[in-house]
This record gives C-alpha cells, sequence and structure tokens, in this order.
C-alpha cells in the first residue's frame, strides 16, 4: 500500500452520517481527531446510548431535522455512511429499508441543492448478485442484480445521487473491518462476540467479499473529500475471502473453540435473506484515479 506523504483537508466543517456503522463510527472518530470542533457525526435518535462530543441525533429521513442541522452547522462537506443494512430486517420490513436508505437520500440531496457542498455517498458490493461464477471482479460499468431488498435500495439511492449531484463521488464498500460502537456490529465483533460467548457461527463457504481495512477506508475517505474526483468507483481491498475464511481467521487470532465455527453453501441456507455470491469487486478505477495503491489486505497481522 502507498500513500501520498500530505492528505488535502476536507471542507470543514464536515458532517458524517451513520456513525452507528463501523465505517461511519470509525470514519467520524479520525475526523473528529483531526479536526476538533468541526466534525459532526448522525445517529439516529432512538439510538441514545451512542453519544459523545459531536455526535447529534437526526435521522435522515426526517426532512425537517435534517434542515435544522445544516442550518444549524453549515456544513461544507457530507461523509454519508448511512444506511439500514441487516438483511433480514430489510427482507421482512421493505418500507424500513426504502425509508432511510432511499428516502433519506431523497432528503440529503433536498437540502444540498443549490450549495456546492462536498458529498462522497458509501454504497456496498451487494448491489451485485453474485451469481455468474466470474473469475475476475465486477468492475464499476457491470450492471447491478441485487438479490436483497437491501442492495436494491441501495442501488436506487446511486441512481439518485447520479442524476441530481453528478459532482458527488460514490464508493462502493465491502466488509469494512473495524470495531464497532455497540461491540457486536460488523464482521469482526460479530463473529467474535459469539465465539466469546461459546455460541456457534455459522458461515458461507461461497459468499465471497473484497474487505478493507477501516484505517485505509478513512484515508479514502479523506482523500476522495479534500479534491472534486466524481462518479462511481469500486473500494475494496485485495483480499477475496469468503465469510467462513473471515470466520477461521477471527476464529484463529482469538484461540477460540474450532468447533464453534460451522460452514454451509447458501443452498443450505435460511432462504431470508437471499444471500449473494461471489461479489469480488475490481477496485483498480479507484487506484488510478488516487495514484495510490489505497488498501492493505487483510489482515496483515491484526484484525483492525
Amino acid at each position: 500500500m502507498t500513500e501520498p506523504a500530505l492528505l488535502a483537508d476536507p471542507p470543514l466543517p464536515l458532517l458524517v452520517t451513520g456513525i452507528a456503522g463501523v465505517a461511519g463510527y470509525n470514519a467520524f472518530l479520525y475526523f473528529r481527531d483531526r479536526y476538533p470542533g468541526r466534525v459532526v457525526g448522525t445517529r439516529r435518535s432512538d439510538n441514545w446510548p451512542l453519544t459523545g462530543p459531536g455526535v447529534a441525533a437526526c435521522d435522515i429521513h426526517n426532512h425537517d431535522g435534517l434542515r435544522r442541522l445544516f442550518d444549524e452547522h453549515q456544513f461544507a462537506a457530507v461523509l454519508n455512511c448511512e444506511g439500514t443494512c441487516k438483511l433480514k430486517s430489510c427482507e421482512l420490513d421493505p418500507w424500513l429499508a426504502w425509508r432511510v436508505n432511499v428516502v433519506g437520500i431523497q432528503n440529503l440531496l433536498e437540502v444540498l441543492e443549490g450549495t456546492d457542498v462536498r458529498l462522497v455517498h458509501l454504497s456496498v458490493d451487494l448491489v451485485y448478485s453474485g451469481n455468474d461464477n466470474r473469475s475476475d471482479g465486477y468492475v464499476e460499468d457491470d450492471p447491478p442484480d441485487p438479490v436483497t431488498i437491501y442492495g436494491k435500495t441501495m442501488v436506487q439511492s446511486e441512481r439518485l445521487i447520479l442524476a441530481h449531484r453528478p459532482d458527488a463521488c460514490i464508493l462502493r464498500i465491502s466488509l469494512p473491518m473495524g470495531k464497532s460502537f455497540s461491540g457486536h456490529a460488523g464482521a469482526i465483533d460479530w463473529i467474535e462476540s459469539r465465539f466469546k460467548k461459546g455460541k456457534p457461527v455459522t458461515l458461507l463457504h461461497d459468499e465471497i467479499r473484497t474487505p478493507t481495512y477501516t484505517d485505509c477506508l478513512n484515508r479514502v475517505f479523506q482523500w476522495t473529500l479534500g479534491n472534486r474526483l466524481s462518479g462511481l468507483f469500486h473500494a475494496g481491498g485485495p483480499t477475496r475471502l469468503s465469510l467462513y475464511q473471515i470466520g477461521q481467521i477471527i476464529l484463529e487470532h482469538g484461540g477460540y473453540d474450532p468447533s464453534l465455527l460451522l460452514g454451509c453453501n447458501r443452498d443450505c441456507f435460511d432462504p431470508i435473506p437471499p444471500r449473494a455470491g461471489n461479489v469480488v469487486m475490481d477496485s483498480s478505477r479507484l487506484a488510478a484515479a488516487l495514484n495510490v495503491s489505497p488498501f492493505a489486505p487483510w489482515p496483515t497481522g491484526v484484525l483492525c
């Protein structure tokens, strides 16, 4: 991994939405430490345990609340990490996913209309089905074909931004590998929280992802916020791992009981939610645009 000697400052003040998620939480801490008093992070109004300097309760689907937050802080840039990503919850309550992932983006775009606020938006590799057994990674021009409500709503949010905010940058990420606020969100914390309690985990052999360290993602966020790179880019790491392989790494790293890790293929898994297959992304377009190789292979000795 290489990186420039100096990272440009993002326009300030900066809003980071969706800080309850792994990517948003780690990005918020990163930027808050670098720019004290100039960064605000939003969490949903019902997530009352998440508090601290710069944390604001604001639901992205609440248009008036979002407008008031912008009027108060006059943000110059937004890193939008908000999104409902619990696959089963989205399948059982599609309106929940639509309200946050689509209506929330509509509200954000309306608030930004007529401004030059810099927008970087996070999407996800699950806009693809991974059902075509391809040996190469998906590129940005491959048409999305999601199998989940979550993926379908994320595709719709991408289309809204591309249509109404062509100067924005959309980053499709995979599994962000870092600590979560709750201690049981995200790949590492969720799997490890079960292992610590002696509970088994069943993970898929045939769902393949390209995980990234949140530290690497944070630098990519700063690069893209600090320049005018626009359009859609894949932001997955260089290592291709199945969910089961990720579980093996966490199990071996923590010295947990090997019997706790179970594996199966998608055709033997609970059909709700449906699961994607090989959604490996080719992120060479982003590397070329940034003139760096921004992602270290996960893991490289430490998990996060």
